[in-house]
């Protein structure tokens, strides 16, 4: 195949920086790890943390995207089965009932379910994701490029980890209609290439028994048992050239520090 630039990793190894490397050097791709003295160069695709990322995104002349931090909130109830609220740490940490709070975007304290806000780690005030508790009988992460499912996988079934292919589960169908029709109502939301995780609800309500768990950089996310080839496909587009970004993803491009905000 046609060389489509080359491929930088940060330099920690993970699983599924080892599939992705695999399915580029398949299609002609040079992969490089980044670290030491090495010159960075330009034109570069990237995969891995968001930290690294900060120290070399100038440099690789990358465009990282990324879901709004409020996406989940902006939702109809009909896709989230819950109530997702924005808020802040120093907010949650009043709460007298138990929630889910999470980051939006960096892990800077686990995801959890929190008895009350007094049970949430220290740290400095930041945003925070607060929603309802619920259950999910099944997990999965979807790769979507340009609002089509290019591959995707169970990686949990109730809370435990359970990776297995997209492909031939006996949900896809059922993921891929509820994936359709999320993406046609609120498919401008997102940057063009992205990964959507969805579950299955253990006790959903009428007509909600599907419903959208979160958003994440396709360029910092675990495959698990994904097609790393399709996979690719939308990593390269999640974090490519920023000569190449389209209009549209302005908006979701992370920014660097050559770089204006985006809006």
């Amino acid at each position: 195949m046609t060389k489509q630039g080359f491929l930088a990793l940060a330099p920690q190894y993970t699983t599924t920086s080892e599939l992705l490397s695999a399915a580029a050097r398949r299609r002609g791709m040079e992969v490089e790890v980044l670290g030491g003295a090495a010159t960075v160069r330009r034109g570069a695709h990237y995969y891995g943390g968001p930290g690294f990322a900060a120290r070399v995104a100038d440099d690789l002349g990358v465009a990282l995207l990324e879901p709004s931090d409020d996406w989940l909130t902006a939702l109809p109830y009909e896709y989230t089965g819950r109530h997702i609220a924005m808020s802040t740490l120093s907010q949650a940490r009043r709460l007298s009932r138990s929630a889910f709070v999470k980051p939006p975007r960096e892990k800077s304290f686990p995801a959890a379910v929190y008895p009350t806000g007094a049970h949430l780690p220290p740290g400095p005030d930041a945003p925070v994701l607060i929603s309802d508790v619920v259950t999910w009988a099944a997990e999965f992460r979807l790769y979507v490029l340009d609002g089509e499912v290019r591959t995707g996988s169970q990686y949990t079934t109730f809370g435990r980890l359970d990776a297995a292919p997209l492909e031939g589960h006996r949900h896809e169908a059922a993921v891929r209609a509820f994936a359709a029709d999320l993406f046609s109502a609120c498919g401008d939301g997102l940057p063009s290439a992205v990964v959507v995780d969805v579950g299955l609800l253990s006790t959903p309500e009428p007509g909600a028994e599907w419903a959208v768990v979160e958003a994440n950089m396709a360029w910092f996310s675990n495959c698990y048992a994904a097609d790393p080839d399709r996979a690719l496909d939308v990593v390269l587009h999640s974090a490519g050239p920023r000569t190449a970004l389209a209009d549209r993803d302005h908006r979701f491009c992370r920014p660097t520090e050559d770089a204006a905000p985006a809006g």
